[in-house]
């Protein structure tokens, strides 16, 4: 691995949308990591001080710079739009959620497993909430249909006893070693900056949700894995840019699912089915809607 002050190692992007102060805890969780980075905060049309506790916590540097919008891109776009400007000389990129923060020596972790396998286009670390413990879509598989149901139904719950009721959330089983994975958390991904442009990108036809499944599911159809590095570690205050919004969040989630299901899989399917797919996910946005409503 380079020196700190060496060549640029490691792009970060990181997409704010009223993180409050998380955006400046986040920033310095990076460049603390003991690894060559340069932090890009690409700003949504925020209209909280997140930039400004950023700028006036860390001051000017090298290391960090701050694009701001006029408008809400969304996430994809911003991500595009910060990776169009840079030279496309660093190694890896990192993509962060403003809401998480590196735990000490992860982003070497990260970098050392994609170092180590040739094959691997994304890492991603062990992500955890405020009391250590994993979070849901730290490891996960994509979400065909029946497993989407049985995760919405609860029925996963069985999976431990009968394998064929595993939902798309693998948490109950995570491992201690780097694994393969079919997906991966996208609060914080590492990935290869050659395979990213090869791909061309994020998909800015998603809203909010699902963009990064999308990716990862295009980096398998292209012959590579993703992994996940328990080692590498990632605390998640999940929601703080959502808190604003939720009804709106919740509406692109659903939008999400139903396009990475139309873009990936609805071709599997004969006409009917996947019409009751698609009616599916719009019954669950409105049977959970009220609770996002209540808990706002």
């Amino acid at each position: 691995m380079p020196v700190p002050g060496g060549p640029v190692l490691i792009e970060v992007v990181i997409v704010n949308y009223n993180a409050g102060d998380a955006l400046t805890r986040c920033v310095t969780s990076v460049l603390t990591q003991q690894v060559p980075v340069r932090v890009t905060v690409a700003d949504n049309a925020s209209s909280d001080d997140s930039v400004q506790c950023l700028e006036s916590t860390l001051g000017s540097s090298e290391q960090f710079s701050v694009i701001p919008n006029r408008s809400n891109l969304g996430f994809a776009k911003a991500v595009n739009s910060v990776l169009a400007r840079l030279d496309g000389n660093a190694q890896y990129i990192l993509i962060l959620n403003p809401d998480c923060e590196l735990l000490p020596g992860s982003l070497n972790e990260l970098a050392a497993a994609l170092d180590n396998d040739a094959g691997a286009a994304l890492a991603g670390p062990l992500v955890v909430d405020r009391h250590g413990q994993p979070m849901r879509a730290t490891w996960r598989r994509f979400p065909e249909p029946l497993t989407a149901l049985l995760t919405f139904s609860g029925l996963w719950r069985l999976g431990r006893w009968l394998p064929s009721f595993k939902g798309v959330d693998m948490t109950g089983q995570l491992p201690s070693e780097t694994v393969q994975a079919e997906a991966v958390s996208g609060a914080a991904m590492l990935l290869r900056q050659s395979v990213f442009n090869d791909l061309g990108g994020m998909d800015e036809s998603y809203g909010l949700h699902c963009e990064d499944l999308d990716l990862m599911y295009r980096l398998r159809q292209q012959g590579f894995h993703c992994l996940l590095v328990p080692s590498a570690r990632v605390f998640h205050d999940q929601g703080i840019s959502s808190k604003s919004r939720p009804a709106w969040v919740h509406w692109q989630k659903h939008l999400g699912m139903q396009r990475f299901f139309l873009k990936f899989q609805a071709n599997r399917y004969i006409f009917p089915m996947r019409w009751l797919v698609i009616a599916g996910i719009w019954i669950r946005f409105a049977l959970t809607w009220p609770l996002i409503w209540i808990r706002n």
